[in-house]
């Protein structure tokens, strides 16, 4: 079976949301994930899981918040090849760089190896209903993307 992690931060609860939402669809397809808020995690864990979810808001004119800088400079000291992974964020259109911790996190995530395997999914502050759906469709076709290469 798939072990799955899912690590984020949230300042508003609008990423929280969405985490719970890309959550709800993961469970929904039987498999178990466990979910860390940053501050709790530890970077080296990634390594122990087959497919690794990172979710963050953008701060900023375009950075990670802060309590995500730790976990990302440990994540230097990582090879994550072989691993699958996925990045999601809330995100503000009135800043010119729209949704830059999702695409930050998800060059990071190639730099160490992972396939990415979804486009980044980025959400307008808080998930509307429509938007909730969306995020339990990628949870789920998340673990698609992981379960197809463990059949291989």
């Amino acid at each position: 079976m798939a072990k799955l992690m899912m690590v984020y931060t949230s300042m508003t609860g609008n990423t929280e949301e969405i985490a719970n939402a890309i959550a709800e669809g993961i469970q929904e397809e039987g498999i178990d994930l466990e979910v860390k808020e940053v501050l709790d995690a530890d970077a080296k864990e990634l390594e122990e899981y087959d497919g690794i979810l990172l979710g963050a808001y953008t701060w900023g004119d375009g950075e990670l918040p802060d309590d995500f800088l730790d976990f990302y400079d440990d994540m230097d000291e990582l090879d994550l090849s072989g691993k699958k992974a996925a990045v999601f964020g809330s995100c503000d259109s009135n800043y010119e760089k729209y949704g830059a911790a999702v695409d930050i996190l998800i060059d990071k995530l190639k730099e160490l190896g992972a396939d990415v395997i979804l486009e980044g999914l980025k959400i307008e502050l808080a998930p509307t209903n429509e938007e909730r759906e969306k995020c339990k469709n990628f949870g789920k076709q998340f673990v698609q993307g992981v379960l197809e290469t463990k059949k291989c």
